[in-house]
């Protein structure tokens, strides 16, 4: 995560969470579970899923620019042995200007 700035009212952050322990799935929890047993070749079977939404997140500080906006998701999930993340970005990619970030050493994902 890197600092994003809402105080000058651009952009928003909300979540939705997905129990599903016993219960029917959505599809939104049935693609989670797809991508993981696409790209992990194993058996996955969601007991619990997160979805954070950074949605028009504008960089730290906001007083200098907020119509360069960035939109990305995490998803976290388990089985309840198993745990994962996903880190999804908007098309495109980052839009912040990061020469007028403080930190040069900008990365999207994780590390």
């Amino acid at each position: 995560w890197d600092n994003a700035d809402f105080s000058k009212g651009t952009g928003t952050t909300f979540y939705q969470e997905f129990l599903t322990l016993n219960t029917a799935k959505p599809p939104f929890v049935r693609d989670v579970e797809a991508k993981i047993r696409r790209y992990l070749r194993s058996s996955y079977s969601a007991a619990w899923t997160l979805k954070i939404t950074w949605e028009k997140a504008p960089a730290y500080t906001a007083r200098t620019d907020t119509r360069r906006t960035i939109t990305y998701q995490a998803i976290l999930t388990t089985d309840g042995f198993r745990s994962y993340i996903l880190m999804l970005y908007q098309q495109g990619g980052m839009q912040w200007d990061y020469t007028r970030l403080a930190a040069t050493n900008v990365l999207i994902g994780y590390t």
